[in-house]
């Protein structure tokens, strides 16, 4: 496919995954592309295999059967190529996985040195520029410890971002957060999405669903059970278990 057409293949696709965790099915036959600049938003209750999913996508876990393309090409099963890809898909968890023993400043940095080859004066201004941009430029020379949870998270989304991701992916990135925390990385991330960026993003918070995505895929025992516009799901989605889902999180 020649070059000046790489906007029609998707930056991430996933044809017929299936997965399992012994006897248990946790993905079943799971079909998805995701546009260039397209904030996917995966929502659906414990267990429904949604964060197993975005997991897949970088091949922290493996997959059964069927396949997952980036930009068009299968994702390398391990080694360097692997490593090279995955770089390119940032990914931002429920813990924030910092290193604990170095500063913000040198979390931000290291990715960029140490696997892009980035000069160190360039990384240091450009990590600078992210953590400016996320809000906690002046917690650059502080441990990781003496920042709030919230903090934690946005250096974590800024770590992502230095590496030039082709796309982000969000599994449950304010779950672990104190409720006060939780806006201040949704904003990050509402930010992110309108700069065009492409995101997969497993969550339980339907307001940043409803107002941020594009297309919000709703799973359950394993499948994709129904997908759509934001309005159109929330306010009148198609399916029984849907509805059951939408219900219960109202109730609440």
């Amino acid at each position: 496919m020649t070059s000046d057409r790489t906007g029609d293949v998707p930056v991430i696709e996933l044809r017929h995954v299936d997965k399992h965790f012994g006897d248990l099915h946790v993905l079943r036959d799971i079909n998805l592309a995701v546009a260039r600049g397209e904030v996917l938003v995966v929502i659906g209750p414990s267990g429904s295999g949604k964060s197993t999913l975005c997991r897949t996508i970088n091949r922290l876990e493996t997959i059964d059967s069927g396949e997952v393309l980036i930009e068009g090409k299968p994702l390398p099963l391990e080694g360097r190529e692997l490593a090279a890809m995955r770089a390119e898909l940032g990914m931002v968890f429920q813990s924030f996985n910092l290193f604990a023993h170095k500063t913000i400043l040198e979390n931000v940095t290291l990715g960029p040195v140490d696997v892009l080859g980035m000069d160190k004066a360039e990384a240091r201004a450009r990590a600078m520029e992210l953590l400016e941009r996320v809000g906690v430029a002046e917690q650059a020379d502080k441990v990781p410890a003496q920042l709030s949870g919230g903090q934690q998270q946005r250096v974590a989304i800024a770590r992502s971002l230095a590496m030039h991701p082709k796309a982000m992916l969000f599994d449950e990135p304010t779950s672990a957060l104190d409720p006060e925390m939780i806006n201040e990385v949704l904003d990050v991330m509402v930010e992110l999405a309108r700069g065009g960026m492409t995101m997969v993003v497993v969550t339980h918070e339907m307001n940043f669903a409803r107002r941020v995505a594009d297309r919000v895929v709703f799973m359950a025992d394993g499948q994709i059970v129904e997908e759509g516009a934001p309005d159109a799901f929330f306010d009148h989605p198609r399916t029984q278990r849907a509805r059951d889902f939408l219900d219960s999180i109202r109730g609440h």
